[in-house]
């Protein structure tokens, strides 16, 4: 969907370029690719945000993608910080709102010290799906996502 901050200058083809004030200081730029939401919303997941922006990536990103205001992960006061075992700080969060259902984690992030901590903490079916930062969601990954669901359904 973005093409992280700060790795290149030049957006995706197809892409649409925001800057957003998010936190206090300089505004963020962000490229977005409209296509992506309806791609998502396609998919038949259950979406919610996951993203350090919580409850603004429904003023941000989801108008310009195509996506409806959806439901956050609250990082709480655990936003960012540092996690003993490795694992990526928002892993914890994650696993507690699944709350046990089957879900699919897409991020780029992600590293095995997550996998251990989502086969351990959490009971149900768990995709964890990593994303290339200079280039995010591309075809192959939403195939990737449409794969998994029924694998994450029937495993239940």
């Amino acid at each position: 969907m973005t093409r992280k901050f700060g790795s290149s200058q030049i957006p995706l083809p197809g892409c649409t370029t925001i800057r957003a004030s998010v936190r206090p200081g300089r505004p963020l730029r962000v490229w977005l690719n409209p296509s992506h939401g309806p791609a998502l919303l396609s998919l038949g997941y259950e979406l919610c945000w996951a993203t350090t922006w919580m409850a603004e990536a429904n003023r941000w990103i989801a108008p310009v993608v195509g996506l409806p205001e959806l439901p956050y992960v609250d990082f709480g006061d655990r936003l960012s910080i540092e996690r003993p075992n490795g694992e990526h700080w928002k892993a914890e969060a994650i696993v507690a709102y699944a709350a046990g259902r089957p879900f699919a984690w897409v991020d780029d992030e992600q590293s095995p010290a997550d996998t251990a901590y989502t086969a351990a903490h959490h009971p149900g079916p768990a995709l964890l799906h990593h994303l290339n930062p200079r280039i995010g969601l591309r075809e192959q990954d939403f195939t990737a996502l449409a794969n998994a669901l029924g694998g994450l359904v029937t495993r239940l």
